[in-house]
């Protein structure tokens, strides 16, 4: 995780440009946190598109007295990633994790060899109608 702040503004993930592994950044949470004013702070992301063009999104407008929390459900990201706040003084805090997949991990490829039962396993139950 990291913070930002009216003298922090930004953070920065990045990896080593020599490693061969491939990396994952999931964005959980964004928040406000102790001595945060009731004002609009807004969190954004700078990474780049798959044309290597920079681009940045915002993905969370956070206010102390009508959303002080927000829930992003793992938001993927490719490093490297720029987190800024454009507005507001923060303290916002954002929690995720990183995942690194070694490029000769098994895992990281589609197997091929699962059994009938572990396929149905894998595959999504239907959805029930709504009863009224």
């Amino acid at each position: 995780g990291c913070e930002l702040t009216a003298s922090t503004k930004s953070y920065t993930f990045q990896v080593d440009k020599e490693d061969d592994s491939d990396h994952i950044l999931a964005l959980s949470v964004v928040c406000l946190t102790d001595g945060a004013k009731d004002e609009c702070n807004v969190v954004e992301v700078v990474g780049r598109n798959h044309e290597n063009q920079e681009i940045a999104v915002p993905v969370a407008n956070l206010k102390l007295s009508c959303q002080p929390l927000l829930s992003l459900d793992n938001f993927k990201l490719q490093p490297p990633v720029t987190f800024r706040l454009v507005a507001g003084s923060g303290p916002v805090h954002l929690a995720g994790w990183h995942r690194i997949v070694h490029r000769e991990d098994a895992s990281f490829e589609e197997d091929d060899n699962l059994s009938e039962e572990e396929e149905e396993e894998r595959e999504l139950a239907p959805i029930m109608p709504a009863k009224k």
